[in-house]
């Protein structure tokens, strides 16, 4: 079993952020996306991982992935030029995958239960397709799948005007090496692009077996601003721990929260759950609940709940920041004779002053 993990496309839903930065390392916890990502693969004990990458991500990712020598496994990045859509992705990756079975995961999705028993049940039921679908309130915004009375797979449409379907596609399929044959064949949708939803309809119309699977557990779909926050949510909701490792001076820490050795909070107050990363100095603030504080930040005599600042920004001198997305080597610095409620979504090396 091979893995295929999409790192391409141009992450147009969270620019200005993502002109700097592929979407697929802006952190949740403070982890990459892509972090998570490889978890759930070597969970797996999957040990061959194409990454498909774009002219653009590609030295950020190549940076972050390095060989794979993090998770036990061996990573071949595969150029696709122009985001062609994911059945195309799978046709750059041909000579990579062989004709092995593999694994295709979205590098900005993520699953709750990871990747592991959806391979166990692809193994086990012998079948040329596993996909695996979610209720969703906006189906228009996905891939949607129409089952039938027996709960088989009766017809797939991407991103429909009048969805016949709440039941979206997740960004996790598993195939086998018939899915090639079909893509073979495929001819660009009405979006220019070859989709993989028409691809496991012609799975379907061959006499292919495709098996669904309606998850229990959450997914997470990080490709636009809130719903990366609503993903930081979740996650620390679900796995951060109460770990004060950092210096705290006349502060107060309540609930879960992870402070790294390196941080220094004075006169704060911190609710969680929330992530503060090395090196972060908090001064006369409240943080939380639900906010993620990369590297080497500063915040002063500020209010920030609910929301994902990246390293080395500082915050200073705002009444209240909520719903939140802060690139790299961020300023924003208030008055505080001011008392702006703020929504911001602010690229890399922006500054921000009132």
């Amino acid at each position: 079993m091979k893995a295929l993990v999409l790192c391409g496309g141009r992450g147009t839903r969270l620019r200005p952020l993502t002109y700097s930065l592929p979407k697929q390392l802006l952190p949740i916890a403070n982890r990459p996306i892509l972090a998570y990502v490889f978890d759930h693969l070597y969970a797996a004990k999957i040990k061959e991982v194409g990454v498909i990458v774009s002219p653009e991500s590609h030295p950020a990712i190549k940076e972050f992935l390095g060989d794979g020598t993090v998770w036990d496994t061996r990573i071949q990045y595969l150029l696709q030029e122009e985001p062609l859509g994911l059945a195309h992705a799978v046709k750059v990756a041909r000579q990579f995958l062989g004709d092995d079975p593999f694994v295709m995961y979205l590098g900005d999705n993520l699953l709750q239960d990871g990747v592991l028993p959806l391979l166990n049940l692809f193994q086990s039921e012998r079948v040329d397709a596993l996909i695996m679908l979610k209720r969703v309130a906006n189906p228009t915004a996905f891939g949607v799948a129409v089952l039938d009375s027996q709960g088989r797979v009766g017809r797939l449409i991407e991103k429909p005007r009048d969805p016949p379907s709440d039941l979206a596609l997740v960004g996790v399929y598993l195939f086998s090496p018939r899915i090639h044959q079909v893509i073979d064949t495929l001819k660009p949708s009405w979006r220019g692009e070859l989709e993989i939803t028409d691809a496991i309809q012609e799975l379907i119309e061959s006499g292919a077996r495709v098996k669904p699977v309606i998850a229990d557990g959450w997914w997470l779909d990080t490709g636009k601003k809130d719903d990366l926050l609503s993903a930081n949510h979740i996650v620390l909701e679900t796995y951060c721990l109460r770990q004060l490792a950092g210096t705290l001076k006349d502060s107060s820490v309540e609930g879960n929260v992870n402070i790294a050795a390196t941080a220094t909070v004075t006169s704060s107050r911190i609710t969680g759950p929330g992530v503060i990363g090395e090196g972060v100095k908090i001064e006369n603030s409240w943080l939380g609940p639900f906010v993620s504080i990369g590297d080497g930040c500063v915040i002063k005599n500020s209010r920030v709940e609910h929301s994902v600042i990246l390293k080395n920004s500082v915050v200073e001198n705002v009444f209240h920041i909520s719903q939140s997305l802060i690139g790299r080597e961020v300023r924003v610095r208030g008055n505080p004779d001011t008392h702006p409620n703020l929504r911001l979504l602010l690229s890399d090396f922006s500054e921000v002053e009132f």
